[in-house]
């Protein structure tokens, strides 16, 4: 079972020396990114499908002598996951958001300083969909 939590981490990581080498190189990412999250999802699916989570969810409630708060060990290993999904996708959004926002309020404001409190507004509510996802993650986790 070890040899496959390696593997699992190993396929997840990988993707991201070809993203660095071809950044190095001076050559376009893109492809390598669609491949990182790609298999990041199989990967995901795959251990899933495997019931990776729960039996590493089970070894560590049975570690700890006892179920969480009546929650079967394979439900707080998926809501342990979704949580951290809820929060992970939603700060790559809002970095998605941060980026584009940030980098036309900063054109705006060279171009006519009245524009900054507009600017910020937009940064700001971009940024406001991280919270929302930490913000579920912390309802999700309040459940066990």
């Amino acid at each position: 079972m070890e040899y496959l939590v390696l593997l699992v981490i190993v396929t997840m990581i990988a993707p991201l020396f070809v993203i660095y080498r071809r950044k190095a190189a001076g050559r376009p990412v893109r492809s390598a990114l669609a491949a990182q999250i790609v298999a990041f999802f199989a990967v995901c699916v795959l251990a899933c499908g495997l019931g990776v989570g729960s039996v590493l969810a089970s070894a560590d409630t049975e570690a700890a002598g006892a179920e969480t708060a009546g929650v079967p060990a394979s439900q707080a290993g998926l809501g342990m996951l979704s949580a951290a999904l809820s929060t992970g996708l939603s700060c790559l959004g809002a970095g998605f958001a941060v980026a584009a926002a940030g980098s036309a309020a900063m054109g705006a404001i060279s171009e006519k300083e009245s524009t900054f409190g507009k600017a910020l507004i937009f940064v700001a509510l971009a940024e406001g969909v991280a919270l929302y996802g930490f913000l579920i993650s912390f309802l999700i986790l309040g459940k066990f």
